[in-house]
């Protein structure tokens, strides 16, 4: 039997009002809880944060959009439709990948049309493979979403089902690059379905093979596109949560959780007021949470490793660029020893693979007429790396517009208006520990059952990518969602209808 809170949960403070707090909001609500969401910043978002300036709306946080319904669950929670909140359109190509020898590669959510590109890039063999190759990731996909994803795990033996011997017997605890190698032969095409293991903060030469989750939810599922940016996912949430009883508290800061025991009776913040509660849902990076809020620190969550971090550039330009896809990723020549550099030898990379985004081809409202917003992420080491970031930014940020210029953005630097930079260690000061946007890197000894777990005491909670089931946005909604479950019980009508 799942673990739940103890005694009374008729009132629920959340402490951060992102994907996960919000997730878990809709949820309580409809479940008749009294909800109060308690935000440090004046607007809803939380990682998927929005800068404002120059008459740019950037996005701060992801902008890889994928699994619209976990969105669309959330909604029904409550009782409204997403369409009557959010314009989601679907991206097409799903990614633009380049190459050194100058090639492309054009990714598409419809098989026939991937499959035709992959003949016409890189020959009929390939072509073949991709068929067995989404064959596979289907399986993967339906063998691990519900058994070992969507669901809360109290030990191991949670994740003893039927699907465990399924996923093994598909080659899913294999290393992730050579089970990609085995379907797809051209290099190329080995980048394009292996990359995401980055978003799970290791090398696809160590990642599982169960990490192909990722690019089956993006590269099949499908990529979508919100209006207004991917911020307006957390506004249109919030606007829901609002409309049916939740209460926000912006611009408040949690300092503590006061605790009688182990039982969470009122957070306090940084004004000095007293906010009682009967269980309490904390969103914070897990180790913020626990040193900053509750006093302590298990010996779990000090010993965790982090994910690589990231150099982020939003630029605001007067020039655009023809052909230009939503998602752009560029490849550099080195692959393997881009990983070795990043996490191993905790260096910056010395043959850079980059992505750049450019929202404005979908909404260009969101910079002035005539002009383009760029959203450029270079993967680089997280604070345990020996780099100070205060001397080093403004060497590496002629690093990137050099590397930018050379891979066919000529004139980029000269061509920035409004530019606004983001280093591990601002990510550290948004509360990410070790400046790891994407959390805890996701090792065989903190995946799944071994994650630091979503449930402590008698009714602290916990949400977001630090905790079950990890990082992205499609697990950060279902962190969410479970951390709902563990106050009101299992909640088998709010089940995604995208699992099988």
């Amino acid at each position: 039997m799942m673990r739940t809170v103890k005694g009374s949960t008729d009132h629920v403070v959340i402490v951060g009002a992102g994907l996960g707090g919000l997730s878990a909001a809709l949820r309580l609500a409809g479940a008749g809880r009294q909800v109060t969401v308690v935000e440090r910043d004046d607007e809803p978002g939380g990682r998927a944060g929005v800068v404002r300036t120059g008459g740019y709306t950037f996005d701060t946080g992801p902008t890889v959009l994928t699994m619209p319904d976990l969105i669309a669950d959330a909604f029904d929670c409550v009782g409204e439709q997403m369409e009557d909140w959010l314009d989601l359109v679907p991206v097409d190509p799903l990614y633009r990948a380049t190459y050194p020898d100058g090639s492309r590669i054009d990714v598409h959510a419809d098989p026939a049309r991937m499959e035709q590109e992959i003949r016409e890039v890189c020959g009929p063999g390939d072509a073949a493979g991709f068929r067995d190759f989404t064959a596979w990731l289907e399986k993967v996909y339906r063998y691990e979403m519900r058994d070992f994803i969507d669901t809360n795990m109290d030990s191991p033996l949670s994740v003893a089902t039927p699907n465990l011997a399924r996923l093994a017997a598909v080659g899913g605890f294999r290393k992730l690059a050579p089970k990609v190698a085995q379907y797809l032969k051209d290099p190329r095409l080995q980048k394009v379905y292996s990359f995401q293991a980055m978003y799970a903060g290791l090398s696809p030469y160590d990642a599982l093979a169960i990490y192909s989750v990722i690019s089956y939810m993006d590269s099949v599922a499908g990529v979508f596109f919100a209006r207004g940016g991917m911020h307006a996912v957390p506004q249109a949430l919030a606007g829901a949560a609002e409309k049916h009883g939740v209460t926000f508290r912006y611009g408040t800061t949690v300092e503590r959780v006061e605790l009688d025991g182990k039982r969470a009776t009122a957070v306090h913040t940084t004004d000095g007021e007293r906010i009682a509660c009967d269980a309490v849902v904390l969103t914070p990076d897990l180790p913020v949470a626990w040193r900053d809020l509750l006093g302590r620190t298990p010996r779990r969550v000090a010993r965790l490793s982090y994910s690589p971090s990231c150099y982020l550039l939003l630029a605001g330009s007067t020039v655009d660029y023809d052909p230009g896809a939503l998602h752009n990723i560029s490849f550099g020549e080195s692959w393997q020893g881009v990983f070795t550099e990043l996490i191993d030898e905790r260096r910056v990379m010395s043959d850079p693979s980059l992505l750049v985004s450019v929202p404005t081809h979908m909404d260009p409202s969101l910079a002035p007429a005539g002009r383009h917003s760029y959203y450029v992420l270079f993967p680089t080491p997280n604070l345990d790396a020996d780099i100070d970031w205060r001397t080093f930014e403004p060497r590496y940020r002629e690093h990137v517009i050099e590397t930018l210029e050379r891979r066919g953005y000529p004139g980029f630097g000269d061509a920035i208006e409004v530019e606004h930079a983001t280093t591990p260690l601002d990510w550290q000061a948004q509360g990410m520990e070790r400046g790891a946007p994407f959390a805890a890197a996701h090792t065989f000894g903190q995946t799944g059952p071994f994650r630091p777990r979503n449930i402590w005491g008698e009714n602290v909670v916990f949400a977001g990518s630090g905790t079950t089931p990890g990082v992205g946005v499609p697990m950060v909604l279902v962190s969410g969602r479970l951390a709902a479950e563990r106050i009101t019980g299992p909640q088998p009508g709010y089940r995604s209808r995208t699992w099988p």
